[in-house]
């Protein structure tokens, strides 16, 4: 694979709009070729007998049954609310846009 040049780094510094100078190309083409490099190597090591995967382990998610438990009511919960309309709590419009 072809080193990333000078050139090409310029390009891709103008696109993202980052003011870099002459010794940041030289640097910085030297650590993207790196990076490059690295990324190829995995693409060598991927077989077609092994299954892509997320994890290198597996996971699983481990939940508690759902218990129904007593729980305040709904006069209860808005008891301590400072102004309520139609059984819910009222907050200040923060958004200027209409729902």
């Amino acid at each position: 694979m072809a080193a990333i040049s000078r050139e090409e780094v310029a390009h891709l510094a103008r696109l993202s709009r980052l003011a870099v100078t002459e010794q940041e190309l030289d640097q910085f083409a030297g650590q993207l070729d790196v990076i490059l490099q690295s990324v190829a190597r995995v693409g060598e090591v991927a077989a077609d007998d092994i299954p892509p995967t997320s994890h290198s382990v597996p996971l699983t998610n481990v939940y508690r049954d759902d218990v129904v438990q007593p729980s305040l009511t709904q006069d209860e919960a808005l008891s301590g609310a400072p102004d309520r309309t139609d059984d819910r709590f009222r907050v200040p419009r923060i958004l200027d846009e209409e729902v």
